[in-house]
């Protein structure tokens, strides 16, 4: 989406973000920082991620402009698609959703909540490189993954920082809902960790806070 500022009688054009599928994992994370921050300082965060422009420049923008801008970005993500997706392609390779997690391991679950108690916000595309690894056979709808452990997870989850926001949205909800109805007893800490990330995708990641998106 392009943007047109006029500065000093000069016109200049920015893009934006044409949909919500656009944002990958590692822009949402700088959206859902922990870091306190003024409305001012999250509206200035979320259109410098989501767009071109410069800091400087956006500081400049009149709050009308700024209220449009952000009234945009408000209706693209509320037109995101939050279904899961259970396979997923990333540098042409196809990672499928863990087909069975009532068959999840021990080490996967151990390793989920270590990177849980050390900052889920830094450690999402770790926990995306669990629940989603490449897939070894597919028939139909029918696909099986790798086992976990063979192949390099640090190496697979930088890869993920490139996932679609959407579709990390999705498989946390879809993995936390998981826990909760298989009644997984986590440590008191971990179980509020979730239910943080959680509340923070059900109630609109760009309107925390009070942001002000119109």
């Amino acid at each position: 989406m392009r943007l047109k500022i006029n500065k000093d009688g000069k016109q200049t054009v920015y893009t934006m973000i044409n949909s919500w599928s656009d944002v990958t994992l590692d822009k949402w994370v700088k959206l859902i920082s922990k870091k306190e921050k003024t409305k001012t300082e999250e509206t200035l965060e979320t259109i410098s991620v989501l767009s071109d422009i410069p800091k400087k420049i956006i500081k400049e923008l009149s709050i009308n402009d700024v209220a449009a801008i952000m009234k945009k970005l408000a209706l693209l993500q509320e037109s995101a698609n939050n279904k899961l997706k259970k396979i997923i392609t990333l540098d042409g390779v196809e990672y499928g959703f863990h087909p069975n997690l009532e068959e999840i391991t021990l080490g996967e679950y151990a390793d989920i909540e270590t990177y849980m108690k050390d900052g889920i916000e830094n450690n999402l595309h770790k926990l995306m490189s669990v629940l989603y690894r490449p897939i070894t056979e597919k028939h139909g709808n029918n696909y099986s993954i790798e086992a976990y452990g063979i192949s390099d997870t640090r190496i697979r989850a930088e890869k993920f920082k490139k996932m679609k926001a959407e579709n990390v949205n999705s498989s946390l909800v879809f993995f936390w809902n998981f826990v909760k109805e298989l009644s997984i007893i986590l440590p008191q800490y971990l179980m509020e960790q979730s239910k943080m990330i959680l509340n923070k995708i059900q109630e609109n990641n760009l309107q925390r806070n009070g942001v002000g998106l119109v």
